[in-house]
């Protein structure tokens, strides 16, 4: 478990179909932004809006690629596991579960994937 978002805030996010769809879609395999908006069928500004708000969430983290020529190109995962939210006398409260992958590992399959 890991620091939560104010559960207004998570909720709200979440209530976004945009954001919903690229959590699911990232949740497999790291996507570029032009991927997961062909994946998903929404514009490319849509989407990197909310994978700003899903980062600054934490329920989206970011890795840098490079291809053969040397170009870099950011990928995006999806952090979120799970969120619970409970209802309590002073309002509500939230705890996230978050799927901390190891990012050298991360880079070490991007590189092999890329070798291959």
């Amino acid at each position: 478990m890991s620091d939560a978002p104010p559960p207004d805030d998570a909720l709200a996010l979440l209530g976004d179909e945009y954001a919903r769809a690229i959590l699911i879609a990232t949740t497999t395999e790291p996507m570029t932004a032009p991927t997961v908006a062909a994946e998903i069928d929404a514009a490319e500004s849509t989407v990197y809006d909310r994978i700003a708000d899903l980062q600054d969430a934490g329920f989206l983290t970011e890795v840098t690629r490079t291809d053969d020529d040397g170009n870099h190109y950011a990928e995006y995962r999806a952090r979120l596991e799970r969120l619970a939210v409970r209802v309590t006398p002073d309002g509500f409260q939230a705890t996230v579960d978050y799927a901390d992958r190891d990012e050298a590992a991360e880079r070490l399959r991007a590189l092999w994937r890329d070798v291959k």
